[in-house]
């Protein structure tokens, strides 16, 4: 007997699972990128204001006169948020679609081949995400003085004395202390699934060598933004 069932439509490599692997991967490249240079910058508080200052200004004189007073920043974060949409946007579409083929949940998980950072990765990037946010306000687009014991007015003309006024307030430094241990999970455990989606986990050796490459970035990453936070509130610097 004739059947009306069409065949069901085929997804084009961009939307398919592996299609989104490579996105969250591509994107999850650039921001490992992003955040070693973004770590080096911050090292430099530790070098005193003259020297953090006249780094934060040459980032925005960057390129002139090719570029215009701020460029390269509005660049970089043309690129981070265009990269933030992807990797979020590849996320869900990836946790929609494996909830979708799990409709029961196992009644008895068995979590004995998974990692911590594995199993907390959608709520340590929901964690990242939010800190990005709180981030952006503190020290770029609204640059609130959260210390009342500093000028108003220096904080706003010197980023080594904002910097210096916000790390000097212990809620702070726990913030961006749990925020970076939420990073360096999410690195950990993102380094190795970007390599397994580029097929480079192959054997039990390349998978030990992207474990022990995650683990090396994320320390790496941890240690260097937590140095200049920690050394500004005990009076290191």
């Amino acid at each position: 007997m004739a059947t009306t069932t069409l065949p069901a439509k085929k997804k084009g490599v961009a939307s398919s699972s592996i299609g989104l692997k490579y996105l969250m991967a591509g994107t999850g490249v650039i921001f490992i990128l992003y955040v070693l240079l973004h770590m080096y910058g911050n090292l430099k508080a530790l070098a005193g204001q003259e020297a953090f200052d006249e780094y934060a200004h040459h980032l925005r004189t960057f390129g002139e006169p090719m570029l215009p007073y701020g460029g390269l920043l509005w660049i970089v974060r043309v690129v981070l948020i265009l990269a933030i949409i992807g990797h979020v946007y590849a996320a869900l579409k990836l946790i929609a679609r494996n909830n979708a083929a799990r409709p029961v949940k196992y009644q008895a998980k068995k979590n004995i081949s998974s990692t911590f950072a594995s199993r907390t990765m959608r709520w340590g990037g929901l964690a990242l995400l939010l800190f990005v946010l709180f981030h952006l306000i503190h020290f770029t687009v609204v640059k609130p003085n959260f210390n009342s014991s500093a000028d108003a007015d220096a904080v706003k003309e010197s980023p080594f004395v904002m910097i210096s006024a916000s790390f000097e307030l212990w809620w702070v430094v726990l913030i961006y202390v749990l925020a970076m241990i939420a990073l360096g999970m999410h690195l950990y455990h993102g380094v190795y699934s970007a390599s397994q989606t580029m097929g480079l986990n192959r054997t039990a050796v390349a998978r030990s060598r992207a474990r022990a490459l995650g683990g090396v970035i994320a320390a790496v990453v941890v240690v260097g933004f937590l140095i200049p936070p920690l050394a500004l509130f005990f009076n290191l610097v």
